[in-house]
């Protein structure tokens, strides 16, 4: 549904903003979502660790990479291998399922949500952002949660400047947050 939306009306507004001598192929567009999902209790408990997995394909419907510690260092009582978060890179219709469930139905269940920042996009546009509760996602069963952990969510874009990505990512329906006149 969303790729139908994109392919139609997004790609024409951003022809229509960015000029109609820009080529079609060099209009931003959204390449990948890398989402992460820290487990803090991972290494005393398989079974955090399992139930955070669960929750992640249920989420994403993909399953997830398990990333370990490259070193260790002491002061934050970590050995090497030790794992510490779940991975998931989506593309095609699985990214466009989640970014549309995003926007339309996890986003407007935060609690005194006001829109996203606008200063959270890195130097190659693409944009990070945090949601503090895994629970606003409506595929987590509730009975079965057993941590409060918070998923980062990087929407990778393919642009030349960061206002080309804002402009796409307004186009598409993030909500983003309305500066205040004093």
């Amino acid at each position: 549904m969303l790729k139908n939306i994109i392919n139609t009306t997004v790609k024409e507004t951003l022809t229509k903003e960015l000029g109609s001598k820009r080529n079609v192929f060099s209009l931003p567009r959204l390449d990948k979502v890398v989402i992460n999902y820290r487990v803090n209790d991972a290494r005393e408990s398989q079974e955090s660790l399992a139930a955070a997995t669960n929750e992640i394909v249920a989420i994403t419907g993909q399953k997830p990479k398990l990333c370990r510690a490259k070193k260790a260092v002491s002061s934050f009582k970590v050995r090497q291998g030790d794992p510490l978060a779940l991975k998931v890179t989506l593309r095609g219709a699985r990214m466009y399922d989640f970014v549309e469930k995003l926007f339309n139905i996890v986003l407007p269940r935060l609690r005194d949500f006001k829109g996203l920042p606008l200063n959270a996009f890195d130097s190659e546009g693409n944009y990070n952002f945090t949601i503090k509760d895994q629970t606003y996602f409506p595929e987590i069963n509730l009975d079965k949660i057993n941590h409060i952990r918070s998923i980062q969510v990087t929407l990778g874009i393919t642009a030349s400047s960061k206002e080309d990505s804002k402009m796409l990512l307004s186009t598409l329906g993030l909500p983003f947050e309305k500066k205040e006149n004093n």
